[in-house]
């Protein structure tokens, strides 16, 4: 049996389990994010590592990072929640300090990445997977390959351009209107609240409990997603569509955008654009960050 320590790198916290090549768990947990910069974080890794190395011979270490990843290098482009992984070489000190192999891989293609190899995408050539959060990111996979794009930017789909791009030159993206952070601060204006009082799930509640302003912001985020899942259509023609994050979860979400894009479809219309929920939750991110060491290694 060969082990691996895979972690899952957020703006909040950094999941990690110790993981077998078949992605059984066999140990996990979580740990605070830290915000003084880039040594505590490599000292948090080489803590978990070496607490591993106690008990099982490591074969790898996986990283799910945010940014720009360049998977070749080890360098971290972009912007994230987390600073100071923008800069420094984070496989290479990893590996320096502990003496393991290290690769990593950007957080949103880990998710898809995922769902290709045993999860909802599981033997599809072409699939987008759509991760709908504090904003919308996500991956394309084309002949079971991530697309990274000339800048590393491929998949970003909360940057395009959907409303008030005529009033102003950058206008409002996918990401401000219809993430569960833009739903959020839109209910928040509403009620004349800080959107820090809410979160998804309490909007989602309060829509079931009768509230008027939730549900029409719901019904226009869910209108506004089903937008942007059209035009990904029309633009990458995938096989399949999935939809991750934490909102994902809700039992009627993927009916009510399904619901919407078949409004959207007239005579000239050919494709039948629909979406799937995607097959793993929090998991999803360190599955297919191990998934990604398995395939460079190999």
């Amino acid at each position: 049996m060969r082990y691996y320590a895979v972690f899952d790198t957020g703006g909040s916290s950094i999941k990690y389990a110790l993981m077998d090549e078949k992605a059984t768990f066999i140990e996990r947990s979580y740990v605070e994010t830290p915000k003084d910069g880039i040594d505590s974080f490599v000292n948090i890794i080489t803590g978990i590592v070496e607490q591993y190395q106690e008990s099982y011979s490591l074969e790898g270490i996986a990283l799910s990072m945010p940014g720009a990843v360049d998977v070749t290098s080890g360098y971290i482009g972009g912007s994230s929640a987390i600073p100071y992984i923008h800069g420094p070489n984070i496989k290479q000190l990893v590996q320096e300090r502990t003496g393991v192999r290290v690769e990593l891989e950007n957080d949103a293609n880990c998710a898809g990445l995922a769902e290709g190899w045993m999860g909802a995408a599981k033997g599809v050539n072409d699939y987008v997977c759509i991760v709908i959060g504090t904003g919308i990111g996500g991956t394309i996979i084309l002949d079971k390959k991530v697309r990274r794009g000339n800048n590393l930017h491929a998949g970003e789909f909360g940057f395009m351009l959907m409303e008030g791009y005529l009033e102003h030159p950058l206008g409002k993206n996918w990401s401000n209107l219809a993430s569960t952070a833009g739903l959020v601060r839109h209910v928040a204006k509403r009620k004349g609240l800080e959107s820090k009082v809410f979160d998804g799930h309490t909007v989602f509640t309060m829509s079931d409990q009768g509230d008027e302003d939730a549900k029409e912001e719901i019904s226009t985020f869910i209108r506004r997603l089903a937008v942007g899942i059209f035009n990904v259509t029309y633009v990458i023609d995938p096989e399949k569509i999935l939809i991750g994050g934490a909102i994902s979860k809700r039992k009627d979400l993927i009916e009510r955008i399904n619901q919407e894009l078949r409004t959207m479809k007239d005579d000239k219309s050919r494709l039948q654009v629909s979406v799937e929920q995607c097959a793993f939750g929090n998991d999803s991110n360190l599955i297919g960050a191990l998934y990604h060491y398995l395939q460079t290694k190999n």
